[in-house]
């Protein structure tokens, strides 16, 4: 009877400290998961440090490890998408080398998975201890404005950690936009997902690549993918301009009619002027955006670019 395979898709931007242990830690788990095949993904995107190097040295001592490496750095985003898109397994999980997504967890995924008749289990962080206050705030803060606004529900703390069947893969897979959100899409293509709460651990090594700046960046990503409520919000913000403006001049309309006043207060003109003007300047900016999106897609430039993958490096065997 064949096994079933489970693929490990593991995105990688400058973690030559942490990889070593991670494949430790996922090798181990693999050798107890005795009735299934492994595969080891690795995405290099673009690393500056020896986080190739180290995975082409796996790649040559352990056949279950793959790996594909892009021609500059295209982002996690991209990274996952290559992963799923590449990747052969049954079973397909996503994870990061940090040790935050702790490898003993793919078992208890893959049983309930297997006893649960789940198509996807998927783990989540909502107490965000490894976050600071500041992060912390923004990120409860997105979580509940993300809800109220877009159709696609979003669960707080959700993780890129998941153990998906192969039929929610391949959906995944077939939305090959080039503005990529992830965890909207895994939430938009449905899916029977069970979500496990646990503490994220600590970085064993390194930092986080994501700043508050990428965080903003990223968080605005998933407002212009999945809500199209801010190009609501303008409309209906235009319209009450309007009819503020219209009340104004009746007002002084009828004012000057009534006790023949000439119309005066221009600093109080010049600062309505000013907001009005600042209000239309960011629901352009809102507006543009969607456009710059919408311009990137039909570009349809490639989501990722290969610079080489685990079949050169058998060649240099």
């Amino acid at each position: 009877m064949k096994k079933e395979k489970i693929s490990i898709i593991v995105p990688c931007y400058n973690e030559e400290e942490s990889l070593p242990i991670f494949y430790e830690e996922i090798t181990k788990i693999a050798k107890e998961m005795k009735n299934q095949d492994f595969e080891f993904l690795f995405i290099n995107d673009g690393s500056k440090d020896n986080t190739l190097k180290i995975i082409k040295a796996l790649s040559k001592e352990d056949e279950r490890v793959r790996f594909i490496s892009f021609s500059r750095n295209f982002g996690k985003e991209s990274g996952m998408y290559a992963g799923l898109e590449n990747a052969t397994g049954d079973y397909v999980a996503i994870m990061d080398a940090d040790m935050q997504d702790p490898p003993s967890m793919i078992k208890t995924m893959y049983e309930d998975i297997k006893n649960d008749n789940y198509d996807c289990v998927a783990l989540c962080s909502p107490s965000h201890k490894d976050y600071g206050l500041v992060r912390k705030f923004f990120t409860n803060c997105w979580y509940k404005l993300i809800g109220k606004i877009s159709s696609t529900p979003q669960v707080p703390g959700a993780r890129d950690f998941r153990l998906m069947k192969r039929k929610m893969v391949d959906a995944i897979v077939d939305m090959k936009e080039y503005n990529r959100y992830s965890k909207g899409i895994f939430s938009f293509v449905g899916f029977n997902t069970k979500w496990i709460e646990y503490e994220a651990p600590d970085r064993v090594a390194g930092k986080s690549k994501f700043s508050f700046w990428k965080l903003f960046k990223y968080a605005l990503e998933g407002i212009l993918a999945f809500s199209t409520t801010p190009l609501v919000i303008s409309a209906v913000v235009g319209l009450i301009f309007c009819l503020i403006a219209f009340i104004a001049v009746i007002v002084i309309i009828v004012k000057t009619l009534a006790f023949g006043d000439p119309v005066g207060g221009w600093p109080s003109l010049a600062c309505m002027i000013m907001f009005v003007s600042g209000v239309q300047l960011l629901f352009l900016g809102i507006m543009g955006m969607y456009l710059s999106k919408l311009y990137l897609e039909v570009k349809k430039r490639p989501i990722y670019i290969v610079k080489e993958t685990e079949k050169e490096n058998i060649k240099e065997k």
